[in-house]
């Protein structure tokens, strides 16, 4: 099995895929951004609920246990409750022979149920700008020379990368799996990883500000293929912190993510 240069993973028998370099993230040029695997253990999730009946992702929550190398990974999914309504799952996402990330989701079961007219809170809050008014970016990752940068399109809605307060589009170029059109879920799991990164109050350079889990809560389906993050990393000056989106579609917000950041001064660079 070999990777494809156009999609994330290539699937091997619905378990185990084979990361290609789009997945590639910031920290470490092996190690996979976190967005991709997390998508990956989406679909997984959404296959092992669809039968049946739970078509919602309610949340999704992973706790990223060790780098994800850029390489072979394997997906296992638990039933843990499903209920009339809701279905609990746990899942684990195994690479290079060790257990690198476990996951817990909610999904729940549809109804078709509008809101009545009047309701407080409703219409739904919009993105900050329309995606169509917005320039497209490109992360800029420092020394990174291909990968999750490429894997997604973006345009910024609100301020600047690694600059604070941030507000960006985002859409896949490429399929998350080849051969298949990546679900509303894996969109939005593709994406909201990136909350801390677009949000950056800190030089790049001489910090790193790793997240140790995401949390995805979504109210209803996302619609079309762009998704926006308005992000903010909030520092505790302890080496702790938490980034936290709100998540829109073109329609208006769908859910908010959450990350829990291990914030670390870079050892200083030797004299050239």
């Amino acid at each position: 099995m070999t990777a494809h240069r156009h999609c994330a993973y290539t699937s091997q028998d619905g378990r185990l895929f084979l990361a290609g370099s789009l997945t590639r993230g910031p920290w470490h040029p092996e190690h996979q951004h976190a967005g991709p695997p997390s998508a990956l253990v989406c679909r997984a999730i959404e296959h092992a609920a669809a039968p049946q009946g739970l078509t919602h992702l309610g949340r999704l929550t992973g706790n990223l246990l060790r780098p994800v190398p850029i390489g072979e990974c394997r997906v296992e999914v638990t039933p843990d409750y499903i209920g009339r309504n809701a279905g609990h799952y746990a899942a684990r996402l195994f690479a290079d022979g060790k257990e690198v990330a476990r996951f817990t989701a909610l999904m729940q079961r549809e109804d078709e149920l509008p809101v009545p007219a009047g309701t407080p809170g409703h219409p739904l809050p919009m993105a900050p700008r329309p995606v169509s008014e917005c320039p497209p970016c490109h992360m800029p990752f420092p020394g990174l020379h291909g990968g999750y940068g490429d894997l997604i399109e973006n345009r910024l809605a609100e301020g600047r990368y690694f600059d604070g307060p941030c507000a960006a589009w985002f859409r896949l170029r490429h399929p998350l799996v080849a051969g298949e059109a990546p679900s509303p879920y894996q969109r939005v799991a593709v994406a909201a990883d990136s909350g801390n990164g677009i949000s950056a109050a800190l030089d790049f350079a001489h910090y790193s500000f790793v997240n140790c889990d995401l949390t995805v809560n979504l109210l209803r389906r996302p619609l079309g293929e762009w998704i926006c993050l308005r992000s903010r990393s909030l520092l505790g000056g302890n080496g702790c912190g938490v980034a936290e989106s709100a998540l829109y579609d073109e329609s208006g917000l769908i859910g908010r993510a959450t990350q829990t950041l291990a914030v670390r001064r870079r050892p200083a660079s030797p004299p050239a």
